[in-house]
């Protein structure tokens, strides 16, 4: 939120430098982020003078250029060779004197300097419009008053605005501080705490009358508890123009583009006062103004020439033919002001924040006016900010009220009732305040007290304090005024410890992710919202399972994620298509799904792997990773959690084009393989990419703490190979297998290190290498010993699965 610091001091008379007054604002929970200058003129015409145009004579080498002599008030006439055509002697002009720098229409900088042109020298550049960005006008330069004095800065002449902005991070229970009026009262507690005395200064309305009752709209409020509260006006013989300087000023310091004079002012009185306002044509209205629901199914074209589809709960502002404007959210095409508008009526209402909150996202529109709408509004303010617009209407449109004020308020919304406990005030906040001062930030506040004893008070809390309901509400509100950097505290730190179980989940989760953050892995975090209709990618997951958010930010995060898959691909893509295309992701995160028998929650680690093993170097050969590598990567971290002895499967995900499942104790902990190129597709990626699934929650109960340990054998181990001539069908598993049961004791490890298919071997065989590494930790091995083991080996091989030793 934007707060323009000129703006500010209309309500409060401050001579502070912005840096105190942001640091105040921060101090009471208005964090000011940055301050930035404004300018109504970028550079504030700063090195422009008035100059006088002492002769005005024909360039010698130049038909379209002049020579000119120009008095800039110091008693040296300086020369300037001048392109204008409406150039001449005895002008007063706008002169940007050397060293001054103007800005182009992008608003490029670039800087007046000394040169010669056509061999003449120039000191300076008369100015047009345009170039001084006044305006659009380049046909000449400009001619000012002749009463000028020259000299005078330029940024007098033309009142330049000079203003700072503060960007304020607005919490969202801060409803009652977005507008300069809200930020005014925070303001002017926190001055009165640290002992100036201020006082609120508000907009008079004194001023406003009937003028003539000659166009008089009914309105017909259908559904008063969404629209608890709702005025209009009408306003005839208006004149839609651009709105004066003061007032575009006032605009753009806080962003916003103004358009004319009419919306001008809606926007002015919404960022003053706090209170949405909309102006219909009145013309365009046809009987009364009807305030309800439509049916489901209604169509509806808005300002921005959309056609949107109305949902049954959507309140609408209607005439007796049709809906004109979405309550509280976005006006309609048919219905807006324009430059043949000589008449409106003018809205001011309190919408109920749920309503319009969920119209909004249902639409997705987000507007300055739903922005206040939605967190809850001043129902206090809504009359008195209708006579404000109408009165500045009148001062920059001109146009007379033509119409009653009409309030339609049948149940008013009541303050809040609050007792407030001395003794709880002291133990929330740690430190006995005087009750003088208690009550006097109160006062501040404008919470008004109803009754005062020993014990504490008795409280009513404005109603545009929606987040002020409670006790403990009203006590931060004392807190944050008074002063959180106030509060004394004990250099004494205590601190408890307690014993935590080896296996928490946070240590073994940090462990794993130092193990993948050594072999380049790089932790991603997702959102766990997402598109519903990721769950189509995947035959097993369930449309019937989501669970949807009731109301969703926008269509791709309205549901909670029944997979990891999908939010990683997302990053997979995000990445590839920002030229980084090798990637090692791994994600801690939870599915979400909606059973019949209840919600679910599950905690899993997802891994992902796609392009190059290692970055691009002159010492090494480039390989893709491969779905070996991968499996020693899962197979590393089940290691590292003491988790051994488990069995592969064929992996059940549809998801995966081949790849398995790991079991231990008869349970899935993992499954792994490739992404099928159907899903990949989905998401934009061309290249393999390799997933892995783990059942987090089951491997906690699995991980095993206990650390063993033996001896570093002795006596040396064996090598010994076999090439194996073996169907195609045979997996390297089956031979694994066939080893582990032949030797249980004396065999270390078997290794795959060599796969040949082709030409040399019959068809529809294949050739393994493999390696075999046996030793006994109690003794050296004999030749008669190592050449029975193997040749069991081979026997088996041979029976089992055909093999034939090369």
């Amino acid at each position: 939120m934007k707060i323009s610091y000129n703006w500010l001091k209309q309500f409060i008379k401050i001579d502070w430098k912005s840096e105190e007054t942001a640091a105040l604002l921060t101090d009471l929970g208005l964090e000011v982020e940055i301050v930035e200058k404004y300018q109504s003129v970028k550079g504030g015409l700063e090195g422009v003078l008035v100059g006088h145009v002492l002769t005005c004579i024909q360039h010698p080498d130049a038909d379209r250029l002049k020579i000119t002599t120009v008095d800039l008030g110091n008693g040296l006439p300086v020369q300037i060779v001048c392109g204008a055509s409406n150039v001449a002697a005895g002008q007063k002009v706008p002169v940007a004197t050397i060293g001054t720098t103007l800005y182009d229409k992008e608003g490029v900088a670039f800087s007046i300097k000394k040169g010669k042109i056509r061999g003449q020298e120039s000191h300076g550049m008369i100015c047009a419009e345009d170039e001084l960005g006044l305006g659009e006008g380049h046909d000449g330069i400009m001619i000012l008053d002749d009463s000028l004095v020259p000299g005078t800065p330029a940024a007098t002449v033309f009142k330049i605005e000079n203003d700072e902005v503060f960007e304020i991070g607005l919490t969202p229970n801060r409803a009652d501080a977005m507008s300069h009026l809200g930020t005014a009262r925070d303001l002017r507690a926190g001055m009165l705490q640290s002992g100036a005395n201020v006082e609120l200064i508000t907009p008079s309305v004194s001023s406003f009358r009937v003028d003539k009752r000659t166009l008089k709209i009914d309105i017909d409020v259908k559904e008063p508890k969404l629209a608890p509260r709702y005025c209009g006006i009408t306003i005839s013989g208006i004149e839609v123009k651009p709105s004066p300087d003061w007032l575009q000023n006032r605009l753009k310091a806080i962003g916003l583009n103004p358009k004319n004079n009419i919306v001008d002012v809606t926007n002015y009185v919404m960022h003053e006062l706090g209170q949405p306002l909309h102006a219909f044509d009145a013309a365009k209205i046809n009987g009364k103004i009807v305030v309800q629901t439509l049916p489901a199914g209604t169509k509806f074209t808005t300002l921005d020439d959309v056609e949107r589809t109305l949902h049954e709960e959507d309140l609408m502002i209607c005439d007796e033919k049709g809906p004109l404007c979405i309550a509280g959210v976005f006006g309609g095409k048919k219905s807006g002001v324009s430059k043949s508008t000589n008449s409106i009526f003018l809205e001011s209402a309190y919408f109920n924040p749920v309503s319009v909150r969920k119209s909004a996202k249902r639409h997705q529109l987000n507007t300055d006016a739903s922005f206040r709408f939605e967190r809850g509004i001043d129902p206090t303010i809504t009359e008195y900010a209708l006579k404000r617009a109408a009165l500045l209407i009148q001062e920059v449109a001109g146009g007379e009220i033509t119409s009653d004020l009409i309030n339609v308020y049948p149940k008013k919304i009541e303050d809040f009732n609050v007792f407030l406990n001395f003794n709880n005030v002291d133990k929330i906040i740690g430190e006995k305040l005087p009750k003088d001062i208690i009550k006097k930030i109160l006062v501040s506040l404008d919470i008004k007290v109803n009754s005062f004893s020993d014990a504490g008070l008795g409280l009513t809390i404005p109603s545009y304090r929606v987040d002020v309901q409670r006790e403990i509400d009203v006590i931060e509100e004392i807190l944050r005024v008074y002063g959180y950097n106030n509060i004394s505290f004990s250099k004494k730190l205590n601190a408890s410890v307690f014993n935590a179980p080896r296996n928490e989940d946070y240590k073994i989760q940090n462990t794993i992710a130092s193990q993948l953050n050594s072999q380049g892995f790089h932790e991603m975090m997702a959102n766990s919202l997402t598109t519903a209709s990721y769950v189509q990618l995947s035959e097993q997951l369930n449309d019937d399972y989501n669970i949807t958010i009731l109301n969703p930010l926008s269509a791709d995060l309205s549901t909670m994620r029944q997979s990891l898959l999908f939010s990683g691909l997302e990053a997979v893509s995000y990445n590839i298509n920002r030229k980084n295309a090798d990637l090692k992701l791994f994600e801690f995160g939870k599915t979400y799904h909606n059973y019949l028998a209840g919600y679910e929650e599950k905690k899993h680690m997802s891994l992902f792997l796609t392009g190059n093993r290692n970055q691009e170097s002159w010492t090494s050969v480039q390989k893709m990773s491969n779905f070996f590598l991968f499996k020693g990567y899962v197979y590393g971290i089940l290691s590292r959690l003491g988790i051994e002895n488990t069995q592969n499967i064929p992996v059940t995900l549809d998801v995966f084009s081949e790849g398995i499942a790991i079991k231990f104790d008869n349970e899935t902990i993992v499954e792994l393989g490739v992404i099928k190129k159907s899903i990949l597709k989905h998401f934009g990626i061309k290249q393999e990419v390799l997933y892995a699934d783990f059942d987090w929650d089951l491997i906690l109960k699995k991980t095993s703490t206990k650390i063993k340990y033996a001896e570093i054998p002795k006596y040396p181990e064996v090598r010994r190979d076999l090439a194996l001539l073996l169907d195609q069908n045979i997996t390297y598993e089956s031979i694994y297998k066939i080893a582990r049961q032949t030797e249980k004791t004396l065999l270390k490890n078997i290794n795959l290190f060599d796969v040949y298919e082709g030409q040399n071997l019959p068809e529809g065989k294949k050739s393994y290498a493999l390696s075999f590494t046996i030793q006994d930790n109690s003794k050296t091995l004999t030749d008669a010993q190592i050449d029975k083991i193997m040749g069991k080996l081979q026997k088996n091989f041979e029976t089992e699965l055909g093999a034939v030793l090369r």
